[in-house]
C-alpha cells in the first residue's frame, strides 16, 4: 500500500512549525524582528540534509510565512513544486533556480526569484548560500522524477551510481 506524499510531508512540516514557532512567537497587530544572527535554525525533515531553516514571520503549515535558509555548498534541491508560489531572495553566495521549461536564473545577493506554484523547479548552490524563502500559502514540496511522477524525498536525493570505468581492450 502507498502512503500518499502529502501523508509524510504535513508531520515533518508541523513538526518543524512547531520548533520554530516556538521560538519566534508572534501577534498579527505588532510589528515583528528577527536577527538573522539570532535565528534558530533547525533540518526540515521535508528538504535534503544540506538546507537548514528558521521560520522568521508565520507558520508555514498553515499560511504564508517567511523563512530564511541556509543550504551548503554544492546542495541541489531536486525537481520539486509547491501548490502556492515561492518567492526567493538570496542574501548571501550565489544559487541557481531551474524551471522544468527550461528557465534557468543564477541569483547573487539580493536577487530575487518568483517560482509559480504547481510548476516543477529545482535550486542549487555551487557555493552556500543563505535566501530568505517566502511561501505564497502553506509551504509543502513534492519530489518528482524525470517523467514527472511523485517520488520520495529518500529517492530524490539518491545520487545515481556511477558507470564502472571501462578497461581498455589488450592488443
Amino acid at each position: 500500500m502507498r502512503i500518499p506524499r502529502l501523508t509524510l510531508v504535513v508531520p515533518g512540516l508541523l513538526l518543524f512549525s512547531v520548533v520554530c514557532t516556538s521560538l519566534f512567537a508572534q501577534e498579527s497587530d505588532k510589528m515583528s524582528y528577527a536577527s538573522l544572527k539570532e535565528s534558530k535554525f533547525a533540518a526540515n525533515p521535508a528538504l535534503p540534509s544540506c538546507v537548514t531553516a528558521a521560520v522568521q514571520h508565520g507558520d508555514p503549515s498553515k499560511g504564508a510565512a517567511i523563512l530564511v535558509g541556509k543550504v551548503t555548498a554544492g546542495c541541489n534541491i531536486p525537481w520539486h513544486w509547491h501548490t502556492y508560489a515561492e518567492n526567493l531572495v538570496l542574501i548571501s553566495g550565489s544559487g541557481k533556480a531551474e524551471m522544468k521549461d527550461g528557465t534557468t536564473h543564477v541569483l547573487r545577493s539580493g536577487d530575487f526569484a518568483h517560482l509559480p506554484g504547481k510548476q516543477t523547479h529545482q535550486f542549487t548552490c555551487p557555493v552556500a548560500c543563505t535566501l530568505y524563502i517566502m511561501p505564497e500559502g502553506a509551504f509543502d514540496i513534492h519530489y518528482v522524477d524525470k517523467d514527472g511522477k511523485e517520488i520520495p524525498l529518500e529517492q530524490a536525493v539518491k545520487t545515481p551510481a556511477k558507470a564502472a570505468p571501462k578497461k581498455k581492450a589488450a592488443q
